[in-house]
């Protein structure tokens, strides 16, 4: 009650015409985001609804925690497991003294993973929050408006989806194009038509393409290289039945040749024991996370379903014709659905109420045609195997055009039968 008394009694100085009225913005943030808003509506006839704009980021953010989790432990495991391959017994400089303090090096032990995870996850989260909160700040008090709890998921969604290596600077400059140039020069949230963590986390793929791809950044052990294996999957050594050097996992049984050469098996990349970005590997909990977002009626189960028979169909007719040159072509969809960033853009960025389709056959059509983008760039462009940040990019485009469409089909069909 103290901290509640406090915020009251110096409300009116952050007030317009109080002395501190530019930190207007910030204060209200503050107070928003500690207590509820005391503002009740006036006048006998109005519409109350319990899901205001808060609850929502805040219902997103907690969908994201066991993909954060477990992103955090993954990690760690890779690097104590790369380090123990390697013979070596540990890592120099600040994280290396973060990790002994509270830690060790043993891939064995859960605490270790996540320790060794959390050292390198919670400071691009950090430089996350603090960067991007500025602008947000910045940006609210030029308006003069307040604060958008916005941020809360973009943050998160922003470094979930980098890799652990990604210099800390770059990270900066990531969420900062993702804040201002996809969001606020908009007018903020709920004016974007882009989503803000994707179009942060594209321009430092075209711009710094070397720290986000590539096999030396999804393991965070200098020296140590690791292919993803949706990478391995589409390297023309998946035609010979090249095994990769995954320390995690057992060895793939597969009928399929494009896979057998991914060294991990369907399983560990369902719980998301191996390389990848942060918080894009372990589809079971990002699956957790649909549930949770499902069932409080947030996110469309449509774009869902939609983005998940846009794959299958897709995948499927590649898989039918196949290709003598391109290995790809023959992985089978439970493969496309755990590996990459599918089932997390499937969940988390296709889903962004802003910048997706508002229409309810137009969500159907948003998911398939993302699904569909998603496989064609898997498949058809061998120097890009990740397809689903552009084809949610694309679809952000596309979503405006498929709702005009919907609409003016809905337009003529009440035209003529009200005409009969």
């Amino acid at each position: 009650m103290a901290l509640r008394d406090f915020f009251q009694r110096h409300a009116a100085r952050f007030e317009k015409g109080g002395p501190h009225q530019k930190w207007g913005a910030l204060y209200r943030a503050a107070w928003m985001f500690l207590y509820s808003p005391g503002r009740v509506n006036s006048g006998r006839t109005h519409v109350r609804d319990g899901m205001d704009l808060k609850r929502i980021m805040i219902f997103v953010w907690l969908a994201a925690v066991p993909a954060t989790v477990m992103g955090v432990y993954n990690i760690g495991l890779q690097a104590n497991s790369a380090l123990a391959v390697l013979g070596q017994g540990g890592i120099e400089g600040w994280r290396g003294l973060f990790i002994q303090l509270l830690g060790s090096y043993n891939p064995q032990s859960i605490w270790d993973n996540l320790i060794h995870g959390a050292a390198y996850f919670l400071p691009v989260y950090i430089v996350t929050l603090v960067v991007g909160g500025f602008w947000e700040i910045l940006f609210a008090s030029m308006r003069g408006k307040e604060i958008n709890e916005g941020f809360l998921v973009t943050s998160i969604l922003f470094a979930l989806t980098l890799p652990p290596t990604i210099p800390l600077w770059q990270v900066a400059l990531g969420i900062s194009f993702g804040v201002v140039m996809a969001k606020e020069v908009f007018g903020g949230t709920g004016r974007n038509f882009l989503n803000p963590a994707l179009a942060g986390r594209a321009f430092l793929y075209f711009a710094y393409p070397a720290q986000i791809s590539g096999d030396a950044v999804w393991t965070a052990v200098d020296g140590y290289t690791g292919a993803t294996p949706l990478a391995m999957a589409a390297s023309p050594s998946a035609m010979d039945g090249v095994s990769g050097a995954s320390p995690v996992g057992d060895t793939i049984a597969s009928s399929s040749e494009a896979i057998e050469s991914i060294g991990v098996s369907w399983l560990d990349a369902f719980l998301g024991f191996l390389p990848g970005a942060m918080g894009e590997t372990s589809t079971l909990a990002i699956l957790i996370g649909a549930v949770f977002l499902l069932y409080t009626r947030i996110a469309s189960w449509r774009i869902m379903l939609g983005m998940l028979l846009g794959m299958i169909g897709l995948v499927t007719l590649f898989n039918l014709f196949g290709s003598d040159a391109n290995p790809i072509a023959a992985l089978p969809a439970h493969w496309h659905f755990v590996t990459g960033g599918f089932a997390f853009g499937m969940v988390f960025m296709a889903t962004d109420p802003v910048s997706a389709s508002m229409t309810n056959s137009g969500k159907w059509g948003y998911g398939v045609l993302i699904g569909v983008l998603a496989i064609l760039i898997r498949v058809v462009n061998p120097a890009y195997p990740e397809g689903t940040m552009l084809a949610i990019l694309f679809a952000n485009l596309a979503a405006p055009l498929i709702d005009y469409v919907v609409v003016r089909a809905n337009i003529r069909r009440r035209l003529q039968r009200n005409a009969s």
